[in-house]
């Protein structure tokens, strides 16, 4: 493997990896805390998460695209895709949640906020299937490459 394909994979099985934390233990936990205490965890994590998560879906969706370009074997560029998608599905989809979300003071929580969580959520594990579709796709070149 060369050094832009491990940066791919690892870049996006470190995003998958966070993206499936996000939705299959911290956001179910976060739902179960009252209406305050769940806006009050999701808002700094989801400011410390964002920095993350985008970096490295913008180093996998990079890398993939340069192995795609070295190889010409079109599962770098659909994992390239995957990962990038990631970016217009979150600034369109998810981010006016986010910002309604990042609005609402703690204390003023409600069963509104409670239903914003939940669609935020369910936005959510699109992203963990992307880079999840991601991770498979890089994988699945790298293991065959040669």
């Amino acid at each position: 493997m060369s050094l832009v394909s491990v940066i791919a994979l690892v870049s996006a099985t470190l995003f998958a990896g966070a993206a499936l934390y996000i939705s299959l233990v911290e956001h179910p936990a976060r739902l179960a805390l009252s209406d305050s205490a769940s806006l009050t965890q999701w808002q700094p994590s989801y400011k410390r998460a964002l920095p993350f998560q985008s970096g490295l879906a913008v180093a996998g969706g990079l890398s993939g695209v340069i192995c795609f370009y070295l190889t010409a074997d079109f599962r770098w560029l659909a994992g390239s895709i995957a990962m990038l998608a990631n970016w217009p599905f979150t600034l369109f989809i998810i981010f006016p949640v986010n910002k309604r979300l990042l609005a609402i003071r703690p204390v003023e929580a409600d069963r509104e906020t409670r239903g914003l969580l939940r669609k935020w959520g369910a936005l959510h594990n699109v992203r963990s299937a992307l880079g999840a579709a991601a991770v498979l796709l890089f994988a699945w070149a790298a293991v065959t490459a040669g």
